[in-house]
């Protein structure tokens, strides 16, 4: 119980240090489909939320099959982390109120006014990070050992599968 809390913890500290998110649907002919997303500016807890256009290919897709994916990457510190869950779309003013950052202007100009913005609500279900030794000359001696053993496990990262 103590290790799920403590990887629940792990989870929320990665999408918080995440520079970049990508976003997957599927396709009605199953094909998989990822954009980048801005990473909102709060706190996970278990919940993604994102700014869309409502008449985009992504909302289309998530009203066909909301099973989603949303990855995230820190290269700066080797961690990445992939979330999926179920994602709707959500039209609710004061949420987007609370989200909304000056930098998403790029995407949607008019701001909140902006014609067609919604929010899309990822509720996480699962998730897997990959958290690798900060020091590069760690990673680069667990990758020759990992290669020299021909064992993969030999690379210093910490992988670990999540229910949230």
């Amino acid at each position: 119980m103590a290790q799920d809390q403590d990887d629940r913890a792990t989870v929320v500290e990665l999408v918080g240090r995440a520079q970049s998110a990508m976003l997957t649907t599927m396709t009605p002919d199953g094909d998989h489909v990822s954009r980048p997303m801005a990473v909102q500016e709060t706190e996970f807890d278990g919940d993604l939320w994102f700014f869309v256009d409502e008449g985009s290919d992504k909302v289309r897709q998530i009203r066909e099959n909301p099973r989603v994916n949303v990855s995230f990457s820190n290269d700066r510190k080797s961690e990445w982390t992939s979330i999926s869950g179920r994602a709707e779309v959500v039209h609710d003013r004061a949420k987007a109120e609370e989200l909304w950052a000056k930098p998403l202007e790029t995407w949607f100009p008019d701001g909140l006014e902006t014609p067609g913005l919604a929010l899309v609500k990822v509720h996480g279900e699962t998730a897997e990070y990959w958290d690798a030794a900060t020091s590069r000359v760690k990673q680069m001696l667990g990758m020759a050992r990992a290669i020299r053993r021909d064992d993969p496990d030999e690379f210093p990262v910490d992988h670990r599968s999540v229910e949230l």
